[in-house]
């Protein structure tokens, strides 16, 4: 959508949670996304952030598929209950990034 010639951008942050976070060496981010983006899209910037160890360990940003240890919930429900990297975001909506299993 735009108004006064601008592409409208949405917010989004994204928590990370277990493994993810030792990749990212932080456990949350901001970032702004064009209107209308779906979850493959946010990855993908989250691919280009921080480069080798998350696209070789939670996303493929090539397949557009998350590795199958990982997973991403958009506003506490699991993307594959969901469209899957294919989900519509919306403008605040909160993303966590997590690997399934953990250590205990």
């Amino acid at each position: 959508m735009k108004r006064d010639g601008k592409v409208e951008k949405m917010e989004i942050k994204v928590h990370y949670i277990s493994l993810v976070k030792s990749f990212t060496k932080t456990s949350q981010d901001e970032f702004d996304i064009k209107e209308g983006a779906l979850l493959a899209d946010l990855l993908d910037k989250i691919a280009a952030k921080y480069g080798k160890q998350i696209t070789q360990e939670v996303y493929d940003p090539t397949k557009k598929e998350m590795k199958s240890t990982f997973v991403a919930m958009v506003n506490g429900v699991l993307m594959d209950q969901l469209k899957g990297v294919n989900t519509p975001l919306k403008d605040s909506d909160n993303i966590i990034l997590m690997s399934l299993v953990t250590g205990g």
